[in-house]
């Protein structure tokens, strides 16, 4: 088969100010393309997208007018194509290059972005071999043995240091992260009782069957009562995704003095109407409490200064022995949504609606 010349590329438009716009206006956020396929060069792979991340953390990288110092990674701006992480096949490798990758493997590439298919380097900057234990799915790459499953792992073991018997919220629970968190806080470390917070009759009803002992469904008008009813006693701890808005506001004051928490994520505040800070009359039990907050980003803990391969030594072995013990249940913790190319930010918008549940991973239709 002729490796292909062009490709279907997804760039950034229009940076949103508030909410995203998933259509192809004028005023869209996102334009399709169609754009030649580089010539290889020494050290690169031509590769083909297969699945791909969807993370919320995307959202803010969009940002109109984000500043590069306060981001962890580089911002997308526009005219850049959409950026993302994925799992590609290898179709061609430059034949002068030593690598340990060969045509037809399967990889984790951080460097393609929304393209069908794209020149990468074949390097640990832009291309990893595929880490999973042997029987699971290669999108758990992208879930329980990527991003969101090493943010549970290091947010409770690191972060909240979470010991059993103690207490736990998790907000966003049934999504990619936070169903990791309430598996491997009730099942591993044993914590005492485990309150998912879900965005649905549904999700609660689900994130108990992974081992929550309670669910509450915050778009419930009883929500803040049902929350105090569920943290009767006050936590320990508090694992946040939303890190602003309603939820916080209501969470801040059932956590027990000396509690902490350990903030991952910003999802309420990245579109236009799903959540916007308060916190002026809940603010002050962080000080008469003596909470503790801590924000942490997983890539220090994958990629650490020192060099060392934290995520080889302890996340991996952990969470892959959980997973043998059934402690963990991988099929609940993904979603996988197969789409056309063109269908990618329709897929993706799904983030911030509340309809994915799981790590969402979009999988691409061969030829479409």
């Amino acid at each position: 088969m002729p490796l292909p010349t062009h490709t279907p590329v997804w760039r950034v438009k229009n940076s949103p100010v508030e909410s995203v716009i998933l259509d192809l206006s004028d005023d869209a956020t996102f334009a399709l393309t169609e754009e030649p396929v580089p010539q290889l060069e020494d050290g690169e792979m031509l590769v083909e997208n297969v699945y791909i991340s969807n993370d919320p953390a995307q959202r803010g990288w969009i940002q109109k007018g984000v500043l590069p110092e306060r981001l962890y990674v580089a911002p997308v701006r526009e005219g850049d194509v959409m950026a993302t992480h994925s799992i590609a096949r290898v179709l061609a490798i430059n034949d002068n290059t030593a690598h340990e990758f060969k045509v037809d493997d399967l990889i984790y590439c951080m460097t393609t972005g929304w393209r069908q298919h794209a020149v990468v380097k074949a390097n640990p900057s832009a291309c990893l071999p595929l880490m999973v234990p042997d029987d699971v799915p290669p999108t758990a790459a992208l879930g329980l043995f990527g991003v969101p499953g090493f943010t549970a792992y290091y947010g409770l073991k690191d972060i909240l240091k979470l010991k059993e018997g103690e207490s736990l919220i998790v907000s966003a629970a049934a999504g990619a992260v936070g169903n990791v968190v309430v598996q491997y806080a009730k099942n591993v470390i044993k914590a005492k009782k485990v309150i998912a917070i879900v965005g649905s009759d549904a999700k609660c009803q689900r994130i108990k069957e992974l081992g929550a002992d309670v669910a509450v469904n915050y778009k419930s008008d009883t929500f803040p009562q049902d929350l105090v009813d569920a943290t009767s006693g006050f936590v320990d701890a508090y694992f946040d995704k939303y890190i602003s808005g309603y939820v916080l506001d209501q969470v801040i004051p059932r956590i027990k003095p000396n509690g902490r928490i350990a903030a991952c994520g910003s999802i309420s505040g990245y579109n236009k109407g799903v959540g916007k800070p308060n916190m002026g009359t809940t603010w002050v039990e962080v000080v008469t409490n003596r909470l503790t907050i801590q924000g942490f980003v997983i890539f220090d803990f994958m990629f650490p200064k020192d060099g060392s391969n934290r995520v080889g030594t302890e996340a991996f072995p952990d969470i892959a022995g959980a997973l043998q013990r059934g402690d963990i249940k991988l099929k609940e913790a993904e979603e996988i949504v197969e789409v056309p190319f063109a269908d990618i930010p329709k897929v993706w918008g799904r983030l911030f609606t509340g309809a994915n549940t799981g790590k969402l991973v979009t999988k691409l239709k061969c030829g479409a």
